[in-house]
Parts: structure tokens; sequence; C-alpha cells
């Protein structure tokens, strides 16, 4: 939509070494005291659940001495993400001074996005500016960014490339072709054609192996097996396959078949609406606007995120028309 409006954007992915095994006992059960109002027997329990936690090497009959593990939340547990999300608590007052910078945090992944008029490049700068604060403020707190993973994506015309290079700074070096964000690969134009080109190779693959085993499983098993590796593959994040030109969608939908095709044992020649029929599969179209109205549903509802439910907004027509029902939305820019 920024790209619309004339704007030039630039989204800066940071990534935490061994995130997980760096935080500090200590002062995360001072953010669950002071920053969340935890305290009693709850703050005790999180205590209890935290330290005196020790940690071994076994290999074969020999095993070594156990030490103390003073850092680090259990990865694989409910609570580790959750916990995690709360020591980077104060992180959104450290960035708050930035106002024309957007963030976004999900779990050790930080996303850093400014969007701005091509005349406007020099605000570039303090994106700068913003990474050193957040450097320093991750080693007061025993964090530090992957350098190797630091990735920058310019989603601009390409006569504006050369000053927001310049604009960018040392940041400049991390700018990519294309980037991998939470399993979607984006291009600078965000047409998701490179995140298609991966998807459907997958696929591919995934079908390719699934089908040296549909001699010795069951029908039950091998929808199990295609659900598991082809159907949610296909729609993960397929919210965002509204963009997606006819070229794009018809490759999805070539996964899709083959995987009917290869459910029903029928031959690639076999006409294809019958077998979605007898399977009760959405076409992936279908299944694209199927997740919209699900989401829109839900921020009616208030049973989505407040950044979806904000998107929607009644439809407030300048005159009386007869034309106009009730309860049409349009989503805010």
């Amino acid at each position: 939509m920024q790209n619309d409006a004339g704007k030039c954007s630039v989204l800066l992915m940071l990534d935490l070494t061994s995130a997980f095994d760096t935080v500090d006992h200590y002062i995360l059960l001072d953010r669950l005291k002071y920053w969340v109002d935890v305290s009693g027997s709850a703050l005790e329990w999180f205590s209890s659940y935290l330290c005196e936690r020790y940690s071994s090497v076994a290999v074969s009959k020999y095993r070594s001495s156990s030490t103390s593990l003073s850092f680090g939340v259990p990865q694989g547990s409910v609570l580790g993400p959750l916990l995690f999300l709360i020591y980077l608590l104060p992180l959104q007052h450290i960035l708050s001074p930035f106002e024309d910078i957007c963030y976004h945090c999900y779990a050790d992944d930080i996303q850093l996005y400014i969007s701005f008029k091509p005349e406007d490049a020099s605000k570039l700068r303090i994106l700068n500016v913003c990474l050193e604060t957040i450097t320093g403020w991750m080693a007061d707190n025993f964090l530090q960014l992957n350098e190797n993973k630091t990735q920058v994506l310019l989603c601009a015309p390409d006569r504006h490339v050369p000053s927001i290079m310049n604009a960018l700074g040392p940041l400049s070096t991390f700018v990519k072709p294309s980037i991998r964000n939470l399993g979607i690969t984006f291009d600078p134009a965000l047409t998701l054609d490179i995140h298609v080109k991966f998807l459907v190779r997958s696929c591919f693959y995934h079908l390719r192996n699934i089908s040296k085993l549909s001699p010795i499983i069951s029908h039950t098993e091998l929808e199990i097996v295609i659900h598991a590796f082809i159907s949610s593959r296909l729609d993960y994040c397929n919210s965002l396959f509204t963009c997606l030109n006819k070229s794009s969608l018809e490759r999805l939908q070539t996964v899709q078949n083959a995987a009917a095709r290869l459910l029903t044992k029928t031959s690639k020649y076999s006409h294809i609406t019958p077998l979605l029929i007898q399977l009760h599969w959405l076409p992936v179209e279908f299944r694209v606007h199927f997740k919209i109205l699900v989401l829109t549903f839900k921020a009616l509802q208030e049973q989505a995120p407040s950044y979806i439910i904000e998107l929607l907004q009644p439809y407030a027509p300048s005159r009386s028309l007869r034309s106009c029902g009730q309860g049409l939305l349009v989503i805010r820019d």
C-alpha cells in the first residue's frame, strides 16, 4: 500500500545469536515482577521453573559432571517464547523515540521497517542510529545480534535505489535481492514469484517421495501424509497470495492437482474438477479467498490481533444511496 502511495520502503530483518540460551534469569524475574506485575506465589513458580536447572552430557555409558544453568529458557516449551518476549519488553521503549520506524517482534526475529518519499531518503540515517541503540541495549542484557543473518530489503523503483543505498550507509552491505521472513520469501516488488517458485519445487519434491510410499500405506495414511507435506504448505500464509498473478496461481493449482491425482490414484489426464469435489478440496484460489474471509470475520468479532482489526472500518458513503448496503467494509491504507 505504501508503494501504491508513491513511497519507498526499507525492511531490516534482525536475528539474535542463541537468543533463548542467553536470557539472564535474574533479569527475566525482574521483568516479570516490575513490567508484568507478577508477584507472590506466581513469581515463585516462575523462579522455581527457571532456577536450579542443571545440565550434563552423556555419551554411551559415560556422563559428565553437572553444571548449573543461570541463563536460558527451556526451548520447545510452551512458556519459552512467551518468557523471551517478556524479556524483550523494554525494547519497545527503546524504539518509541524513533517515530518514523515501525517494528514487529516474533520470538527472536525483530523486524524494523520505514516508508518515505523518494526525496526524503535521508531519513534512512535514523535506521543506523536505531540499530546502534538496539545493539547497545542488547549487550547490556546479554543478547547479541547475528550479523550473518542481518538482511535488508529495498522496495523502491530502480531509479531511486542508488540514492537509497547511499543513505543506508553501513546497512547497504546487508541489502539482499530477496529475504525470507517467517517462512515467506519476499522480493522487492512484493510479487511473491520467488516464494511460489521455491514452494512449487519443494511440494513436487515431496510428492515424488510420497508416490514411492503410496503402494505400501493405506488411503487414510496417504491422505494424512499429503496434508502434512503438501496442503499445509499451500495453506501457510496464503492470505498473502491475493497479490499473485494468474500464472503463479496456476502453478500452485498444478501442485494441488498432482496431490489429488496421487491420492485418488488416477492418471494425470483425468479431469481435475470431479476429483477436487470428491475430496472436498477447494481450489487454491478459493482457499485464499476463504482465508481472507475467515480473517475478516474474526476481525469483526474482535477475535483477531489488533493490527488486523485496525485495518477494517465501516464504509460510510458521502451521501445516502439506495444501493449502499449496511455493513460494507473498506481496508484502511
